[in-house]
């Protein structure tokens, strides 16, 4: 397993992280594939044993089951892991059971706390925008969390570039502490992070974590035969969550394929390893359901893609240029690059 930092910060996480939104017990989202405390016993330490050491989970996944289990899971091995939990979506019926507010954020952070058995959360990300509260309320008490030792490092999931840009400048001006990291979709058949949210990180040394990397199993191979659609499985279509060009996609997942049997790898590991080059990219978080897929992802960090396989894969997997980037893309040729660049 290799390592790397988040963002510009010093917390070092492993390039695969642990998606434990898996971890659901029998009232929770059983659709993602129900697991109990002891599948989660196991795969904890089985990925401890393989070099993870970045655990992904959140208070609104399976109503604190996540959470819960994998306190449980870690027990004594707590010192060993990076905890990431997020907060941000509603929990329960009750007036502040969501949001951003002050209020919301300390009482999210103590339940959270109280169900991870731990006195500390090494990374806590705001789960989404709640376009009402202010960012400076939010990050104020994000602020105030780090200074009582009950949070190391703060981040965010789902925000537009110009909220990261401006969470920055805020927390610039405020003294506020910092997000070093941002969850975020990403994979080889949706790269329109790269137009404009990876570059915003890039400048604000904020990292990348990228969830979906798999987009929803597609990327995996395991959907190419449309007349025998896997049972047991949350996707009923391609398009079914996260809509790609479905077109483009089968090309990609052709090329996909083509390295997987040269390189002797799975799909799986060629769709993860394509992210892990990527620049800005800190960690992959991966949906585990058990040993065989968590032991398959894992080795995506064993090796890595040609610059020739890259390029082929970037080739086929081009983003769509939306204005301004198909202006600049057009304006930006070897004509009037020797007038810019620095000589």
């Amino acid at each position: 397993m290799n390592y790397r930092r988040m963002g510009n910060s010093g917390l070092t996480v492993s390039e695969i992280c642990f998606g434990a939104m898996t971890f659901t017990g029998s009232n929770g989202w059983t659709h993602l594939g129900e697991l109990h405390q002891k599948d989660a016993d196991k795969l904890v330490k089985s990925a401890l044993d393989n070099g993870v050491n970045f655990f992904d989970t959140a208070d609104f996944y399976s109503s604190g089951n996540s959470e819960k289990m994998l306190g449980k899971a870690l027990g004594n091995k707590r010192k060993d892991a990076i905890i990431c939990t997020k907060f941000g979506f509603e929990m329960n019926g009750e007036l502040h059971g969501k949001g951003l507010s002050r209020k919301r954020v300390i009482d999210a952070c103590e339940a959270s706390l109280k169900r991870l058995q731990s006195d500390y959360i090494d990374l806590y990300l705001i789960h989404a925008l709640d376009f009402v509260t202010p960012l400076e309320e939010t990050l104020d008490a994000l602020t105030q969390l780090v200074a009582d030792g009950k949070v190391r490092y703060i981040g965010c999931s789902n925000f537009p570039a110009w909220v990261l840009a401006k969470s920055y400048y805020i927390a610039e001006e405020n003294n506020y502490q910092k997000m070093i990291a941002h969850q975020a979709s990403y994979n080889i058949l949706r790269r329109d992070l790269e137009l404009d949210i990876i570059p915003a990180s890039l400048e604000y040394g904020i990292g990348t974590m990228v969830w979906g990397p798999l987009q929803g199993g597609i990327l995996t191979g395991k959907y190419r035969d449309k007349n025998n659609w896997p049972k047991d499985t949350r996707m009923k279509s391609p398009g079914d969550h996260n809509p790609y060009n479905l077109e483009q996609g089968e090309k990609i997942l052709d090329e996909l394929e083509n390295i997987a049997k040269e390189r002797n790898v799975t799909v799986t590991q060629v769709s993860l390893n394509y992210l892990l080059r990527k620049e800005g990219v800190s960690s992959v978080v991966v949906g585990i359901r058990n040993n065989d897929q968590l032991l398959d992802n894992v080795k995506a960090s064993d090796w890595e893609l040609t610059e020739d396989e890259m390029k082929r894969l970037d080739v086929l997997s081009e983003p769509y240029q939306y204005y301004p980037h198909w202006y600049y893309q057009n304006f930006w040729t070897e004509n009037y690059k020797q007038y810019y660049l620095p000589k």
